[in-house]
């Protein structure tokens, strides 16, 4: 639920409208299938490995072990990288939810029984971001049992609301208040699919070529609004009862059903009522972030002549992104812990190595030191005071989907590794296990052994899909910046996570191997910071269905057992 609660924050709420406006009302629900079907497959992989070793920060642990520690050590900083930028976006989305005003000529247009809608209580951006900061502060700062309970609850609000909307807008379209017809968004003057995508040289650019542009735009667009499948992992460390309740392996495949769904779902009810060409959607930038005007769901409302509707949206839609800003405070700072636990993440020098310790220690299961320098770089929310703010929150959006792109990447591959590695172990062959000649040992690393914590079908398959994915939306995610005239702060804010790793990967390597290139090589741990396997210990394992009686199905117990499994998978 937590994994929920930082997935839905403003990308769903903010980004389906532009989503809807680059693919048309047909191809949105699939561009958050195809794009979510990518991280879905780098969650799996790194649920799988989680889920047998319950490591501290484990983002950094595999690619560690596996790749190459200067890898690891890049992930790691990548990741936390990510999780502030993300920080001071969602602060500047709330300045921008708080700027709402629906333009009253399509008011107008709309024939909307108001004259106005508009919600502005006349504070600074300024102001707004430090209170909605210090909000998210404070929550991290309370105990670990405290705020899981917390986020708990926001995630149920949060899955409850996306429901509603859902159901609100497929009852708006069956009903038809305004009388437009069964699926008018997907027929004249509309269609299923965009037909064309406008360049930022305003060259418009129709046929098919143009079409699979703007679906790509449409998925990396979605990418945002699912970022944070990887807490399930981040809380693995804290989580209690591993074995018995197999918490793992039961969020990893809930967290990607929930999110993929709900999403999909919600773009094609809302472009059931909300036409792509509607102006407040039309978005031309490469890389932007609207208002609470230009959400879709506010904008199905109002087309429908729903009062008050708009109001009670924009005000979630500002519930949602100060919840997940404080969630993401939460990845940010458990993953600088992580970092200050490995001395060799940090230069040698005296003062480098008092801070490390201060980072590492905490205070009722809370990295209070760590809380603080994360939430400190929240302070680049006060951009939304600049001119264009809209464009640089968009910017900022970006570069923290492709930083955590590159992390999933490096998982994906962490995992090819991994699978090599436990596979020679299950069979004896791994050198690096003393008793590797014990068939109980042996057992431990069998991913067809009933008591393995978690495997998917098909996973060495799909590590491949999700690494083969995430590059492709690296290195393609800002085609449009490179058409005339070239926009250099759209290109840094598409590829400047690529630089980013480059660096921090070349200074690791110096620390240990030197200046000299020629003497650079792999320098991969030798041991992950637990080592010892986990196994499940529930019996039946938690998730299937254990009948009583296979030969006579439909009695008592065989209902106990069904109501059972039912109640895993839906609470």
């Amino acid at each position: 639920m937590m994994s929920f609660s930082q997935c839905i924050g403003i990308g769903l709420f903010l980004q389906a409208g532009r989503v809807i406006y680059l693919a048309g009302p047909g191809l949105a629900w699939m561009a958050y299938i195809l794009g979510g079907t990518v991280l879905w497959s780098s969650a799996a992989c790194l649920g799988e490995m989680t889920a047998l070793f319950p490591v501290k920060g484990p983002i950094i642990e595999f690619p560690r072990r596996f790749l190459d520690e200067s890898l690891g050590y890049a992930a790691g900083w990548m990741t936390w990288f990510s999780w502030i930028v993300l920080i001071a976006a969602e602060l500047v989305a709330v300045t921008h939810i708080f700027q709402f005003r629906y333009p009253p000529e399509l008011l107008q247009d709309a024939g909307y029984p108001e004259p106005t809608v508009e919600f502005w209580p006349g504070l600074s951006s300024s102001v707004l971001v430090a209170c909605f900061l210090f909000i998210m502060l404070m929550i991290n700062t309370l105990p670990v049992k405290q705020l899981g309970r917390l986020e708990y609850i926001f995630g149920l609000i949060k899955m409850l609301f996306i429901i509603a909307m859902i159901v609100l807008n497929v009852v708006i379209h069956i009903t038809q208040p305004v009388k437009k017809g069964p699926f008018w968004t997907y027929n004249e003057p509309y269609s299923f699919a965009s037909q064309n995508i406008t360049l930022p040289n305003q060259q418009t650019v129709s046929g098919g070529g143009a079409q699979l542009g703007a679906m790509w735009d449409a998925m990396t667009t979605c990418l945002f609004g699912m970022i944070g499948f990887e807490t399930i992992a981040i809380t693995a460390a804290e989580n209690r009862d591993l074995r018995s309740e197999e918490t793992i392996k039961l969020s990893t495949r809930k967290i990607s059903l929930r999110i993929i769904t709900l999403y999909s779902l919600a773009a094609f009810a809302a472009g059931l009522n909300v036409p792509y060409t509607y102006p407040l959607i039309v978005d031309q930038a490469v890389i932007s972030f609207g208002y609470g005007q230009n959400s879709v769901f506010v904008i199905s409302t109002v087309l429908n002549r729903m009062t008050g509707w708009p109001y009670f949206i924009n005000d979630f839609i500002i519930f949602s992104a100060t919840t997940a800003g404080a969630n993401g405070l939460y990845n940010a700072s458990r993953t600088l812990h992580a970092l200050a636990s490995i001395p060799d993440v940090w230069p040698r020098w005296g003062p480098v190595q008092a801070l490390r310790r201060r980072l590492e220690k905490t205070s009722y299961g809370v990295p209070h030191a760590a809380v603080l320098i994360s939430a400190l770089f929240g302070l680049l929310g006060f951009l939304a005071n600049s001119d264009g703010s809209q464009q640089i929150l968009g910017r900022m959006v970006r570069t923290c989907v492709i930083s955590m792109l590159i992390t999933y990447a490096l998982v994906a591959a962490s995992f090819l590794e991994f699978y090599k590695c436990i596979n020679a172990a299950a069979h004896g062959n791994d050198e690096s296990i003393s008793d590797k000649d014990n068939p109980e040992i042996r057992q431990l690393y069998d991913r067809s052994s009933p008591q393995y914590p978690y495997r998917s079908h098909g996973q060495y398959l799909r590590a491949w899909y999700a690494l083969l994915g995430c590059t492709l939306f690296i290195i393609f995610n800002g085609w449009r910046t490179f058409v005339p005239p070239m926009n250099i702060a759209d290109f840094l804010g598409c590829y400047v996570a690529i630089l980013v790793l480059t660096v921090i990967f070349l200074l690791y390597q110096i620390k240990f191997w030197g200046f000299n290139p020629l003497n650079w090589g792999r320098r991969a741990s030798k041991e992950l910071q637990n080592p010892r396997p986990y196994t499940a210990t529930s019996v039946p394992r938690r998730g299937q269905i254990a009948l009583v009686d296979t030969d006579n199905l439909f009695n008592l117990q065989n209902a106990k057992q069904f109501a059972k499994w039912l109640w895993v998978w839906m609470k």
